[in-house]
């Protein structure tokens, strides 16, 4: 273990389990200091009250416990923003845990502001990307602050070593934790993801263990209804904020997309990515409302933009997404790809009917008081202002440097 550093305050992130429950008392034993707990409510789906508890009966003191709801917060600001790139990891990851880290670590930033505190603290591991992305949130928020991750710092060796701390320190252990969990879970109101132990083999495909667990977010397809659900989303300047002509706020709108897609068997996804400290990671990942709203996303956009700005969007997607999921948030570059994106979305208003049927989401419809679709000028019936007979320039000059190219060729005598 390194040398503690000085350190008189520290903001944890803390969920109340038994792995930062063990962070808690680590740092007051290692470091001397005081602990201040932050757990944000994400929409989760857990309970937090209990965390409270916990971290009085760990001896934080009550003016340093914040439970803060942050699910608005996170639909609004994070979430719709990065839906309205269609951003999408190596073509299919939504990016769920990704988004959800900046905004955990902008508000540590703020409680550490607020209470004076000098450090701050994660449960990341050493050997995954959510390191980097609290990190370098932490050091673009407040770059002096020290940053400790006791993954990287402690001498504990495995899950019994953890286990036999606990129970010298009186750390409650819940049933069924003794033993190392056979995968992990992250959740927000986004998503799911499942890692680890028995996910471990891309080769097998994911347990029922897994898919089926009590607290999944999505079902199977095979287990979804005969019966197709048919929905409209309305959008207005690239969000989304109706169902069925129903306005919600942006975490509730999420969490009916969530409860819709669910009952339909959609968003489950078994893939293998390429992490950002180098290794290859196999996870399962549940995003029933974010595939709905991707899918309609993209589909409003078909008829509200010009084709090059949204093709100047696809192209600007990968990089995009690969920030998000770098942890590069608060960058310069991905604040400046923003700005595009969103300059992008001013005509993005209108309805996209779907239809949501065994984990499958089919666009039935799109329409817009912006469309750009013009049926006159499509239409095999009429002309509608079209001179077929511009295509022939159009052609030929497009062609021009080509025929240059066989020219050339040809008097050269060279072959293909």
């Amino acid at each position: 273990m390194t040398t503690p550093r000085a350190v008189k305050k520290v903001v944890l992130a803390y969920s109340g389990g038994l792995d930062t429950s063990i962070i808690l008392k680590w740092l007051q034993e290692t470091y001397g200091c005081e602990v201040v707990t932050f757990t944000a409510d994400l929409g989760q789906g857990e309970e937090l009250g209990p965390a409270r508890a916990k971290a009085l009966a760990a001896g934080v003191k009550p003016e340093n416990i914040f439970i803060d709801d942050l699910r608005d917060e996170f639909v609004r600001e994070y979430v719709f923003p990065m839906f309205r790139a269609n951003a999408l990891y190596e073509g299919v990851y939504l990016l769920g845990t990704s988004i959800a880290r900046p905004l955990i670590a902008k508000r540590q930033i703020e409680i550490a502001n607020l209470v004076g505190a000098d450090a701050v603290c994660h449960g990341a591991t050493g050997k995954g990307n959510d390191q980097v992305r609290f990190e370098v949130s932490y050091y673009a928020l407040k770059p002096d602050v020290t940053v400790i991750a006791p993954w990287r710092e402690w001498s504990f060796q495995g899950r019994p070593d953890l286990i036999a701390y606990a129970r010298k320190h009186g750390i409650e252990i819940a049933t069924g934790k003794e033993q190392e969990a056979p995968f992990s879970i992250d959740a927000n109101l986004l998503h799911t993801s499942s890692e680890g132990l028995v996910l471990e083999d891309p080769n097998e495909p994911v347990p029922d263990l897994v898919a089926k667990r009590a607290d999944r977010r999505t079902i199977t397809p095979e287990e979804a209804p005969d019966q197709p659900t048919f929905i409209t989303v309305g959008f207005e300047r690239g969000d989304a904020v109706s169902i069925d002509g129903q306005a919600y706020g942006p975490a509730a709108l999420l969490g009916e997309l969530n409860r819709i897609g669910a009952a339909n068997g959609v968003g489950g996804l078994d893939l293998v990515e390429n992490r950002f400290v180098g290794m290859k990671s196999r996870g399962y990942y549940e995003t029933p409302g974010g595939t709905i709203l991707w899918h309609a996303h993209r589909a409003i956009e078909s008829i509200t933009l010009d084709r090059g700005a949204m093709h100047l969007k696809d192209e600007l997607m990968p990089r995009y997404a690969a920030l998000i999921y770098n942890g590069m948030w608060f960058t310069p570059e991905r604040k400046m790809l923003q700005a595009a994106i969103d300059a992008s979305q001013d005509d993005v208003t209108g309805e996209v009917r779907l239809k949501i049927y065994k984990g499958g989401v089919y666009v039935q419809g799109r329409s817009s008081p912006y469309s750009l679709y013009n049926k006159e000028l499509i239409s095999f019936d009429a002309a509608g202002g079209y001179n077929q007979k511009d295509a022939e320039g159009f052609i030929k000059l497009n062609a021009l440097r080509l025929r240059i190219a066989a020219w050339r060729d040809q008097r050269l005598g060279k072959n293909d």
